[in-house]
């Protein structure tokens, strides 16, 4: 079913289901008043406040009325423990694949609009979202409204000294709208990710499917150093690059085969050597797909030529189960973990995605030590636009709709900012406790401030406890619901 989303963030009513929440935790109260008198002096000082959306979008990210106040007070409630002295892996941040396509929707905006919007998406200043992390495609993705490289040739013709090397394609929109974020947040994150080498590299001569051939291993790498200094000329600082978007997918256009073999030998012999002879410190990641096969990352991990230039692995979710990532982390805890994409269909409902993307990514992929969660993708049109023939994605909705100069948040928006504006990179995942259905993860930020995510995956009205040294906040959530708690 395809639902007619809230365009704004600001200003929305808590709605029936946080009235719920409220009436529900007054009971709470009440119930344990019953049991036991507590005197003021009793009351922890520090208060916890939460942010709450609900499967109905009668409540989308809001603040709640009445903070609630840890206590000393026994409680037959189900509750979740929380121990900050159980930390756990650093956080880098939390975002979206800004494509192509996404970076035009935004460049089309009026200058007003744009503004607005990204301070909205961008900036983290306690009422803005404060996304953290971005990936872009290296060349097209199949959400660019044509196939490109940075190096196309007519077909038979080839140019392994690149010198028609050019990044002319992203200077007409993704740069640009590069260039206005770093401008509000200079510390994002920012991954690339290839989703084809150049045609004319290729076993098949296509943008579609084919393989890398190895005669153009060495160009190949020459070409990812010349496109982090390219980018690095524009100001734009690649942290992390990927070798290939979903390796074991040919189907998409543009993509390309690498087998785990294939992307060590080209790590060990190539890119890992052209990156320290150019004196680059971008980290390279490997894989980039699904968490059926742990065994990819891990046999190419293996290899200990390789491994020594390989920053880590990352994962995508439409087939296997988020646990993988902690199969790869036990066979090689030193490497880092990532979740780079996911994407949501107008064919499902909100609540449905709030729910599943919340607990299998927000929650399960940083529980299964991932460093960060993307959403596929920031921005289309209201028809899914643009992307490329045979094999660009026809359904794809972005976090947000952008129609003309109106702008309309969906369900990706909300799953994301329910971790990018509290939990903030440079944050360690702490240990949090799982009971019934209730999903989490907790985060300790520098600043000392502690979060916690819980989604209710039942159906049914969920009252439990948060503790924390010792002290214990009462709740509740609606059939669902998604909320966000933190306190001092």
């Amino acid at each position: 079913m395809k639902v007619k989303l809230n365009s704004t963030v600001k200003g929305i009513t808590l709605g029936v289901a946080l009235v719920l929440t409220s009436v529900l935790w007054q009971g709470c109260q009440r119930n344990d008043q019953e049991k036991q008198t507590t005197s003021e002096s009793e009351v922890e000082a520090s208060s916890i406040h939460s942010y709450l959306t609900t499967s109905d979008r009668s409540s989308l990210l809001a603040k709640d009325q009445q903070a609630l106040a840890f206590n000393t007070k026994a409680t037959d409630l189900l509750v979740i423990e929380i121990d900050s002295t159980q930390q756990y892996q650093t956080i880098d941040g939390f975002g979206y694949s800004l494509t192509g396509g996404s970076a035009y929707h935004i460049q089309t905006l009026t200058p007003s609009t744009r503004e607005a919007l990204l301070n909205e998406l961008f900036r983290w200043d306690g009422t803005n979202i404060g996304v953290s992390y971005l990936r872009v495609s290296v060349g097209a993705s199949d959400l660019d409204d044509h196939v490109f490289s940075y190096n196309d040739l007519p077909p038979g013709k080839t140019d392994p000294e690149l010198k028609g090397f050019t990044l002319e394609e992203d200077k007409k929109y993704l740069i640009p709208a590069l260039k206005q974020i770093l401008a509000i947040n200079p510390d994002i994150k920012i991954m690339g990710s290839p989703w084809s080498a150049p045609a004319w590299m290729k076993t098949n001569g296509h943008p579609k499917g084919g393989s890398l051939k190895p005669e153009f291993y060495a160009a190949y790498a020459e070409y990812f150093v010349r496109y982090i200094q390219g980018m690095a000329e524009e100001g734009i600082t690649i942290d992390a690059i990927t070798l290939q978007n979903e390796p074991e997918n040919p189907k998409n256009t543009p993509s390309m085969l690498m087998t785990s073999a294939e992307q060590a030998t080209f790590v060990k012999n190539n890119l890992g050597p052209a990156f320290e002879k150019a004196g680059l410190k971008t980290k390279i990641v490997i894989f980039d797909h699904n968490c059926d096969h742990p065994n990819y990352p891990i046999e190419t991990l293996n290899d200990a030529d390789a491994r020594k230039y390989i920053d880590g692995s990352a994962f995508h979710l439409y087939l296997g189960e988020i646990e993988a990532l902690s199969e790869v982390h036990q066979a090689h805890p030193d490497k880092h973990l990532y979740f780079t994409e996911q994407w949501t269909s107008p064919q499902s409902t909100f609540g449905d995605d709030l729910r599943w993307h919340t607990r299998h990514l927000i929650i399960g992929a940083t529980r299964n030590w991932s460093r960060n969660v993307l959403e596929w993708n920031l921005a289309a049109d209201p028809e899914f636009k643009p992307h490329t023939d045979d094999g660009g994605c026809t359904t794809c909705q972005g976090a947000l709709t952008i129609d003309k100069d109106a702008v309309t948040r969906n369900v990706s928006y909300y799953i994301i900012a329910h971790a990018s504006k509290f939990v903030r990179p440079g944050a360690v995942r702490i240990a949090s406790t799982l009971v019934g259905d209730l999903y989490n993860v907790a985060f300790l930020n520098a600043s000392g401030e502690k979060v916690l995510i819980v989604v209710n995956d039942s159906n049914e009205v969920k009252r439990f406890g948060i503790r924390y040294n010792g002290k214990v906040a009462a709740a509740a959530l609606s059939p669902g619901a998604v909320a966000t708690y933190t306190w001092p």
